[in-house]
């Protein structure tokens, strides 16, 4: 585990640190920093130790001793042609490949979906009933899970703005937006389904993007914050403190995305690269590239250059 650049652990913007030991773990800090705090688990609970792991595109997984939450967990990577001259074929097929499923992603207490794509979305209905957790998402992302026959009573709607606590862990939810693309900054397979539940979509462009939402994943003295796509409202986030950022390449039409994203959340100890692998190629291979992740590198660096750039290739972890 390598011990973040800056020792002052990460308080959310309320104040909050979870546990009854969060006393103990600002002390612990002050001497010696995160990884001395988690280094003495015996005295605190306050900061346990997160196995994150990446399983391609925005799919990341987080194990504790007593969690497993998922973030946009797609796992069955259908070829769609995302990454060609050509674009995605929106009249794609979408699938949804159970074995696969089942392989790498065996248990989940909570889901949260950024976005509806099907990039993000496809494999959750199974999933969840595989696993009976918790889904977290907008009216229309629930609507297309329930679509795809995802399980009505593990459903959980929100609007941006909800703070719920978890065995272990909270779940801040902040409203944002999906990046544009093209000449006239359009969505991809934008839209919403409020209301009642659409027929049972079939083609990746039936799994419309359904409103964006970001998440600030934390365990106690850990947080993550996700984006499902290269944009976010800024004035959401103000004053949130994670100790890691996931971040992207892309963001055209999202001007200074990574600068801005960096100072609004004051400049983190770690910031991982998410979504850059060309999704039509093997999970259990090596990721390839499909955005430009050492431009991305470079302009983190420049940016916040005390944070550490984390870039995990497929199927493997780091602690915290």
């Amino acid at each position: 585990m390598t011990t973040p650049a800056d020792p002052t652990p990460p308080i959310r913007r309320r104040g909050l640190l979870m546990g009854t030991g969060a006393a103990a773990l600002a002390a612990t800090a002050t001497a010696g920093g995160i990884a001395a705090a988690q280094e003495n688990d015996a005295e605190s609970e306050a900061a346990p130790k997160v196995r994150l792991r990446w399983l391609g595109t925005n799919a990341w997984e987080f194990t504790t001793d007593k969690a497993t939450v998922l973030i946009d967990p797609w796992v069955s990577r259908f070829p769609t042609g995302a990454y060609t001259s050509e674009g995605a074929d929106p009249e794609t097929d979408i699938e949804v490949h159970e074995d696969v499923v089942d392989e790498h992603l065996p248990k989940a207490d909570t889901i949260l979906v950024t976005h509806g794509h099907w990039d993000h979305i496809a494999d959750v209905p199974y999933l969840a009933e595989q696993t009976g957790a918790t889904v977290l998402g907008t009216e229309t992302h629930l609507n297309l899970l329930r679509a795809m026959e995802a399980p009505e009573a593990q459903l959980s709607q929100l609007v941006g703005g909800e703070l719920y606590q978890f065995d272990g862990y909270t779940v801040e939810v902040f409203r944002s937006s999906h990046s544009a693309s093209g000449e006239h900054k359009q969505i991809l397979f934008g839209g919403t389904r409020p209301g009642a539940v659409p027929k049972r979509p079939k083609k990746i462009k039936d799994l419309i993007e359904g409103g964006s939402l970001t998440y600030l994943l934390d365990f106690g003295g850990v947080s993550f914050f996700n984006a499902g796509s290269a944009s976010f409202h800024e004035p959401e986030i103000a004053g949130i403190r994670p100790t890691a950022v996931f971040v992207q390449p892309g963001g055209k039409h999202t001007p200074a995305y990574v600068e801005r994203l960096l100072e609004a959340t004051g400049f983190p100890p770690y910031v991982i690269a998410t979504h850059w692998d060309d999704f039509d190629k093997p999970l259990t291979e090596p990721a390839v590239a499909g955005g430009d992740v050492e431009a991305l590198r470079e302009r983190v660096a420049a940016a916040s250059p005390d944070s550490e750039f984390l870039l995990i290739d497929h199927l493997e972890s780091h602690d915290f």
